[in-house]
């Protein structure tokens, strides 16, 4: 699809029953459900690591440094699953999940049709393998970062096959107490 712009689908969701006028009273209380569907291009990638800065900053509660976390543990998530996960002119769906002062809760899923796809039982060895060896050890440029980043940053990090044979990353940081806000 060289040269066509694809679409970006973005959509909100605020809690049931929420009005236009309710909407900023119960944002400090409601989750919000923002999921964005891009394509299998890394194209996407430094929109996407700008919206995530923004999304952490103004809507969850966590400091400036967690902010910069979560844009390593997002492009790492994303660009797995463009590499890994879904082929060429596929999509990757990522969802936010941000319960201001709480939790955020990041999904990401590919389509399974990428060129080395891992199940979720695959995936889920190779980070316990290396989760707790010496980053210095690990020899292969490659293969560290789920292990190395989202796992360490992450309170859980879970894989989950789909039903069309794709794979759904997810992970939750909590808002510790007394952590900055």
């Amino acid at each position: 699809m060289e040269g066509t712009l694809q679409p970006i689908d973005l959509t909100t969701v605020v809690a049931p029953g929420d009005t236009v006028a309710s909407k900023s009273n119960s944002m400090a209380e409601a989750p919000i459900k923002i999921t964005i569907t891009i394509p299998t291009n890394a194209y996407f990638m430094s929109g996407l690591r700008d919206f995530t800065m923004n999304l952490v900053r103004n809507m969850t509660g966590f400091s400036e440094q967690w902010a910069y976390r979560f844009q390593s543990v997002i492009d790492e998530l994303v660009n797995n699953a463009i590499e890994f996960g879904s082929a060429p002119g596929k999509d990757v769906k990522i969802t936010f999940i941000s319960q201001r002062g709480k939790s955020i809760d990041i999904s990401v899923e590919d389509t399974g049709t990428g060129p080395s796809k891992k199940s979720a039982e695959e995936l889920a060895k190779l980070v316990e393998d290396r989760r707790h060896v010496n980053p210095l050890q690990i020899t292969s440029i490659r293969g560290r970062g789920l292990a190395q980043i989202v796992a360490n940053w992450t309170d859980v990090l879970e894989f989950k096959n789909t039903p069309e044979g794709g794979l759904v990353v997810h992970v939750i940081k909590h808002l510790e107490a007394g952590e900055q806000l």
